[in-house]
């Protein structure tokens, strides 16, 4: 039977976003409940407005804070969801995510480093993807993003939709690297995922396309937007409901000419 921390092992190889690290009780982690604070997520979204005011060029007011807000999240709990995913699909086994048995540690950019202390595992090699989907919607989903998100919502005025077509975007983002890195993967993945997007709460956030059906890819095409679009230079993700549709079949293209064909059957 595959361990979590083998499971997490194989995810974390995917790259930073996949990478859980065991806890080291160093106290430099900090729980993950702290993140429930709206005083502390508050720090979080101040510090990353500081960083696009850097890197932009421009002045404070110019970009909203309930903008940088909702990128925020997004790139929470794609950290808190890529990992899972990941392990689900390639490592063969669905870590069982507790908010008390996971810490975070503070960085000024870049994805947020998490560590794990004795999670459980359910063994997924064999399972249905329905089934792992469930589990995943209903221990991950539900059980570890969605207080985090209410506390956005609460603290930001963001609207749910907004949040949980960010929740939509983190799986279909992470699907689509593990298809990039692991192509033997990549339909398991979309399976899991799909599961997810077909039950509340994720329930018509969003849809996987497979837009040549020669070639294991799968794009997310949200029914909403993170309101990335409303940051100066932003423009918009490729995910997004406001994209152009030439535009998006044309990202879709670059990255489809860089895939093998799957090859017929017989």
């Amino acid at each position: 039977m595959v361990s979590a921390a083998e499971a997490l092992q194989v995810a974390g190889r995917l790259g930073p976003y996949f990478a859980w690290e065991p806890w080291d009780g160093d106290p430099a982690w900090l729980p993950l409940t702290e993140l429930l604070d709206e005083r502390v997520v508050t720090r979080r979204v101040e510090i990353a407005r500081d960083t696009l005011v850097r890197m932009a060029g421009l002045d404070r007011a110019a970009i909203g804070e309930r903008e940088t807000a909702s990128i925020t999240f997004l790139g929470i709990a794609s950290r808190l969801l890529s990992p899972l995913l990941g392990a689900a699909a390639a490592g063969g086994a669905l870590p069982l995510p507790d908010l008390d048995r996971l810490w975070w540690r503070p960085v000024p950019g870049g994805p947020i480093p998490i560590a794990y202390r004795e999670l459980t595992a359910m063994p997924c090699a064999e399972e249905p993807a329905g089934a792992v989907a469930a589990r995943l919607t209903e221990t991950a989903t539900i059980a570890l993003v969605e207080p985090l998100l209410e506390t956005f919502r609460i603290r930001f005025a963001l609207s749910p939709q907004v949040l949980w077509g960010n929740v939509a975007s983190a799986l279909g983002g992470a699907a689509g690297m593990i298809a990039d890195a692991l192509p033997e993967c990549a339909g398991r993945a979309a399976e899991i995922v799909e599961g997810t997007l077909a039950t509340a709460p994720l329930r018509s956030s969003a849809e996987l396309v497979r837009p040549d059906p020669a070639r294991e890819r799968w794009f997310l095409v949200r029914r909403n937007c993170c309101l990335y679009y409303r940051i100066p230079g932003g423009g918009t993700c490729g995910d997004c409901v406001l994209t152009p549709p030439a535009d998006r079949q044309r990202q879709w293209r670059a990255v489809l000419n860089r895939l093998p064909a799957i090859p017929p059957a017989g």
